[in-house]
């Protein structure tokens, strides 16, 4: 009885020995595995600098050189307008003729008093009138021309430039006294302008007179030349930015106000790392963009770049990579900072 409890013991002792060093074996296979590194396969390209055109893009909308409201000074009755929309007009044209009873008393008026003033003069020479008398008069009459003539040009409204009839918001007969809303509008549109809002990096790189490229969402990618024409003197301590006006010819007159266009202004050449588009990484949540560098112990690293052009199938990178470094092109899917990665060809 003594000897069966023995062995008992005895086998429970090798089944508990037998169980530890399984657990043992099977925990250093577990640490085995868990020290394991994962190696990407990736494809790589060198970069380097190569001259870059600097030419950007600026959007607008097309405005026309000049613009004019052509509408009385005070109510009055519109009596016949003279043009259409579309037309186009005159510099001096007589546009639209206003009721003219204001301008006949007027001159009535005026001629009383001129009357008055000349027989007054004589009057004065003869000594039978006093020069205060006179001087009177003369104030009088020159108020009295005065008023005649802004009488006069508003009963005929003419054309202050060349340009053409945009807008048409009364008829004839009508009764003109909402002076918010003009009778016609007028615009100059050989030449038209656009102007452009710059970013403050490229204020010592525009000069007046320098030429651009002007497209338009009508015309596609036809080109029309133009050139700056002013450059505003102060920056916008808000955006960063100075306006700039930007003049074209358009002696078609195929531009026309209020289209959507794009100015291309060229800025000589930089020279810049050039990377295929597909090196790119967009970080989630962000629009940072990163590209993944080889590094010489077989890692990569995760590196913040700028983006300049986009030239078909390449980016310009204006910083964040090295000249002569060696990026990955293929295989980024599954990198993060510090993988250890395989080159393949």
């Amino acid at each position: 009885m003594k000897k069966v409890k023995q062995f008992g013991c005895l086998a429970i002792a090798i089944a508990t020995l037998s169980a530890c060093n399984s657990s043992s074996e099977s925990n250093e296979q577990g640490a085995k595995d868990s020290t394991v590194v994962n190696v990407f396969k990736v494809k790589v390209d060198t970069v380097k600098l190569q001259p870059v055109e600097q030419t950007y893009e600026f959007t607008a909308t097309v405005e026309p050189e000049i613009k004019n409201n052509i509408a009385p000074t005070s109510p009055g009755r519109i009596m016949d307008i003279m043009t259409e929309v579309g037309q186009t007009v005159q510099k001096g044209q007589l546009l639209v003729k206003m009721d003219p009873t204001s301008l006949i008393n007027q001159k009535a008026q005026l001629a009383n008093i001129e009357l008055q003033y000349n027989r007054t003069e004589e009057l004065r020479k003869a000594g039978g009138a006093s020069q205060q008398a006179v001087d009177q008069l003369k104030t009088q009459l020159d108020v009295a021309k005065a008023s005649y003539q802004n009488l006069l040009d508003n009963a005929n409204l003419r054309s202050p430039i060349n340009g053409v009839v945009t807008a048409r918001n009364f008829d004839s007969g009508d009764l003109y006294s909402n002076t918010a809303t003009p009778i016609l509008t007028i615009m100059q549109i050989r030449p038209v302008k656009i102007l452009i809002n710059v970013s403050e990096s490229y204020f010592t790189n525009i000069k007046n007179g320098m030429k651009v490229d002007v497209t338009t969402d009508v015309f596609g990618d036809k080109k029309f030349p133009g050139k700056v024409s002013l450059i505003y003197p102060t920056i916008d301590e808000k955006t960063r930015t100075f306006p700039v006006e930007i003049s074209i010819p358009n002696n078609n007159g195929a531009i026309r106000p209020g289209m959507f266009a794009r100015v291309s202004m060229n800025f000589g050449t930089k020279n810049h790392i050039v990377v295929p588009d597909n090196a790119i990484v967009k970080r989630a949540g962000s629009g940072d963009r990163y590209i993944y560098v080889y590094n010489n112990d077989g890692t990569v690293s995760y590196d913040k770049v700028e983006l300049g052009r986009r030239m078909g199938a390449e980016y310009e990178l204006v910083s964040g990579i090295e000249n002569g470094a060696v990026i990955v092109t293929s295989g980024q899917a599954k990198l993060n900072d510090g993988a250890k990665v395989e080159v393949i060809r």
